[in-house]
């Protein structure tokens, strides 16, 4: 399995990314070619010390990591990055990596 994790900082207006992320962006996301689970952080994102500087975490899954980057290349994939310009006004983070369970 290969995970992508998307780490949005503060947006300069929650209200507006909120909408935009849930009407836009996840029904973009959800069109990625292998896409296998989609998961988003509810409420604060927190650390065991208290609040982090993330508004919003996404994981994605994938089956292996050829399969992740072919996704990213194919053309939903490049729609969703390009989708970020237009509501991730704080920035976002992106993790890819191989995982396993042990």
């Amino acid at each position: 399995m290969a995970t992508a994790i998307a780490l949005y900082n503060a947006p300069t207006d929650p209200e507006v990314f909120d909408s935009h992320y849930t009407s836009t962006h996840i029904p973009l996301a959800k069109t990625i070619p292998g896409l296998r689970s989609y998961r988003v952080s509810r409420g604060p994102v927190l650390t065991p010390s208290g609040p982090a500087d993330y508004h919003l975490v996404a994981v994605l899954g994938i089956d292996s990591m050829s399969d992740l980057e072919a996704a990213l290349a194919s053309a939903e994939g490049q729609t969703v990055v390009a989708d970020l310009a237009r509501f991730a006004t704080g920035g976002v983070t992106v993790l890819l990596f191989d995982d396993e369970e042990d």
